[in-house]
């Protein structure tokens, strides 16, 4: 017990001396008070403690600030000089820190900005010592800059270990003013001051760089490393655009547009065009090796202007038609991909490309000589076409819309002839006997054939001679492919429309009712009470559908005049206010002959059957009495008993020998005929197709032209009412599916006005009326 008043001060001498810190007398009083008057643990736990800071900061001792900045102006020095520091880093670091915080932040900055700069104007000293003026092919030169490099890589290295030391101040001090630059920016900046902008050290520091990469442009090799370090020194002191990067432009467009101008009258196009690929790599390479990133553009359209942009023309009337046309599809692409560089180089190459396609299309298409093969020429050079669109100018749109205006002109050039080949040429591919092409393959030379013909204008003559032939093939069996004609149909359809394979639906229709027809014929033949010896096969044709034949008049036998009344009959019978026109010349026989080394089957025309079919009566006959008894046309009679005596099957002898038949002639039969085969067929001399023939198919379009005209207007004028002649005309071009001249159309308008369609009107005579 006599312990516990002992007690008190010792807690309130522990109250009083919180944190090992002494604290002042009026406070320990406070607080004992506060333990003592409380006279409860209820009322000791609510107060509060309160602990204040020192009334002083405590002071650096004397002369600290002066030793401190001694030491670190020593590493800074030691650092520069490259030797070692006396002093541990983590000790200069902290001094710097202390420094900092006792506000001495300002002039540690100013005394460090001082010894640095100081430093660094010493360095100036050493690149006097080199010529101003240095020959462009002196060592001086490189070893200036091997020096100015030397000198940039230590500044950059002892800024760094500064920085290091200094960090407290730059990230304290040095980040609060935002005036002052950061330790290493002050470097950057001192550097640039005092040397790279001396006028004499920039001028020979820029001239070296610039010789470096001229002789590097000659081919010989530089020091790539110390080209990249000089350079991205200029960079980081920014000076690299006005110093260095406008002289290094200005040089680049001198030497490209002398080595341009040269080397456009040295070379060919295709070694030019490699060459300026390999300059336009080997600078983009220089870029990414040592150039800034900036330079880039400028540079390589500094390339591109001097070397492609100013011999655009030239080059492509130098080279690009003999890259066309000996079809050199890499060069084709390399001049496709350089031209796409420069501003207007496609549009260009869009404009010779046009007109090399006209120019050797027209020689395909206007050179008479040439018509035999037209077709398959156009067909090729469309196919070569083609793949240079497709694998030199990547499909461009552009080239591929331009390539079909270009064919739709040429091909235009000479009116009419191109359909009636590109017609003809289908027959020789449809008809039988074509073995050069399977059906995959001919539906591929079908559907070429439908784009050349895409570009042509008159696709009515197309119709009227392809429509020629298809009859024939068709009428005679030629037809290689059933299959193949309806393709070629449906591809018509689709390109022209249903008006225009209306016709030649139509005589595929005629030959299916035919089929139908024999077959009620046949039975209708057994019901006969005489069926004969003849088997008669009729095709019925519907006149519109088919072309128009001249009927010509035979003398036939009586067995063939009687069945053909009995065909008549029975056609009639079944079809009432039809009329029947026998056409002779498309009608063909098989005929069975006696011969002393056997029976032979002559597959014959209806002409070369009359003219056989007399050596029954006889075994010769003058050229006089065949033509009286069979009644065949003269010229078409000679063409006959030709394929019959001077063809490679000579069932007539002709009598003198001779190629032509001639008047006096006569024939005998041959009964030593022989041959390997059974059945022969005996063609017919094939007349090739006359001028007159072709005149008058054409001119059977132009007929029909004119009807299609005069239709038009009548159903302009019909709707309109009253109409100018311009508007008319307008709208007459819109609906006109094939190329028609304004003089052509006027003729049509007064026609339909002297016919009392139309009429003018009586104040204005371009203003028409409709005549209801």
């Amino acid at each position: 017990m006599a312990d516990e008043p002992q007690k008190k001060p010792h807690l309130s001498a522990l109250v009083g001396h919180t944190n090992g810190l002494t604290k002042p007398a009026s406070l320990a009083a406070t607080a004992t008070r506060a333990a003592g008057g409380g006279g409860g643990g209820a009322t000791a736990s609510s107060k509060k403690l309160v602990i204040k800071n020192f009334r002083e900061r405590p002071k650096l001792p004397d002369n600290y600030t002066q030793d401190t900045w001694q030491k670190l102006n020593e590493a800074v020095g030691a650092i520069q000089n490259s030797i070692s520091i006396k002093y541990n880093l983590e000790e200069l670091y902290q001094a710097v820190e202390n420094l900092c915080s006792y506000k001495v932040s300002a002039t540690l900055y100013k005394q460090l900005r001082q010894v640095c700069e100081e430093h660094v104007k010493a360095q100036i000293l050493q690149f006097r010592e080199y010529p101003f003026v240095m020959h462009r092919n002196s060592l001086d030169s490189l070893l200036f800059l091997k020096k100015i490099n030397k000198c940039w890589q230590d500044h950059c290295r002892q800024m760094i270990m500064i920085r290091s030391i200094f960090l407290f101040l730059d990230r304290t001090y040095v980040l609060q003013n935002s005036m002052l630059p950061s330790i290493w920016d002050m470097g950057l900046e001192l550097f640039r001051n005092h040397i790279i902008s001396d006028k004499q050290v920039q001028t020979k520091t820029i001239d070296g760089i610039l010789l470096l990469i001229e002789r590097e442009r000659n081919g010989e090799a530089v020091d790539r490393s110390l080209l990249r370090s000089l350079l991205s020194m200029l960079s980081d002191l920014q000076v690299y655009k006005e110093s260095f990067e406008q002289r290094f432009l200005e040089e680049t467009n001198c030497l490209y547009a002398a080595e341009g101008q040269r080397l456009m009258q040295e070379r060919e196009v295709p070694e030019y065009l490699h060459h300026v690929n390999k300059r336009l790599e080997e600078e983009g390479d220089r870029v990414i090796t040592y150039l800034d990133h900036s330079t880039q553009k400028p540079l390589i359209a500094c390339v591109e202007k001097q070397l492609l942009g100013e011999h655009l023309s030239a080059i492509l009337q130098k080279g690009l038609d003999n890259l066309l046309d000996e079809n050199r599809i890499s060069d084709l692409t390399q001049t496709y991909q350089l031209f796409s560089r420069v501003k207007g180089g496609q549009q260009i190459l869009l404009q010779h490309w046009s007109e090399y396609i006209k120019n050797f299309g027209t020689t395909i298409v206007v050179n008479p000589e040439k018509d035999k093969d037209m077709v398959q020429e156009l067909l090729d050079f469309k196919d070569k076409v083609d793949h240079i669109i497709e694998v030199c100018f990547q499909k461009n749109e552009k080239f591929i819309n331009l390539m079909k205006e270009s064919f739709e002109t040429f091909i235009n050039k000479r009116p009419n002839k191109p359909a009636e080949l590109i017609a003809k040429y289908v027959d020789s591919k449809l008809r039988a006997g074509n073995k050069e092409a399977t059906d995959e393959e001919l539906e591929r030379i079908l559907d070429k054939i439908m784009i050349i013909f895409r570009f042509i204008h008159g696709k009515d003559v197309f119709e009227a001679f392809y429509k020629k032939d298809l009859a024939k093939r068709l009428l005679v069996g030629k037809s290689a492919s059933v299959d193949a004609e309806k393709s070629m149909l449906s591809k018509l359809k689709h390109e022209c429309g249903a008006a225009f394979t209306s016709k030649l639906e139509g005589m595929f229709k005629d030959m299916e009712l035919s089929k139908d027809v024999m077959v009620q014929f046949k039975q209708y033949m057994q019901n006969q009470s005489d069926p004969g010896n003849i088997d008669l096969t009729v095709n019925i044709l519907t006149m519109g559908y088919w072309p128009t034949y001249t009927p010509m008049e035979v003398h036939l036998n009586s067995e063939m005049i009687k069945l053909q009344e009995v065909f008549k009959t029975f056609y009639l019978g079944k079809h009432s206010g039809r009329k029947l026109q026998w056409q002779t010349t498309l009608g063909h026989a098989v005929l069975k002959a006696e011969f002393k080394e056997g029976k032979k089957e002559f597959q014959v025309s209806l002409f070369q059957t009359l003219v056989l079919l007399m050596f029954n009566e006889g075994d010769e006959f003058s050229f006089e009495e065949i033509k009286m008894a069979t009644g065949v046309e003269d010229s078409e009679l000679r063409r006959t008993l030709q394929s019959l005596a001077c063809g490679k099957a000579r069932v007539l002898i002709k009598n003198p020998k001779g190629k032509d038949v001639e008047d006096g002639d006569k024939f005998i039969f041959n009964g030593d005929f022989k041959h390997k085969l059974f059945r022969i067929k005996i063609n017919q001399i094939q007349m090739k197709e006359t001028v007159e023939e072709q005149v008058s198919t054409t001119e059977r379009v132009f007929q029909d032209r004119q009807y299609q005209i005069d239709a038009a207007i009548v159903r302009i004028m019909k709707m309109r009412k009253t109409l100018g002649h311009n508007l008319l005309v307008s709208e007459l071009y819109n609906q006109l599916k094939f190329p028609v001249k304004p003089g052509d159309l006027k003729k049509r308008i007064e026609s339909l006005i002297d016919r009392d369609y139309m009429e003018r009107d009586k104040d204005n005579p371009n203003q028409y009326h409709y005549v209801a």
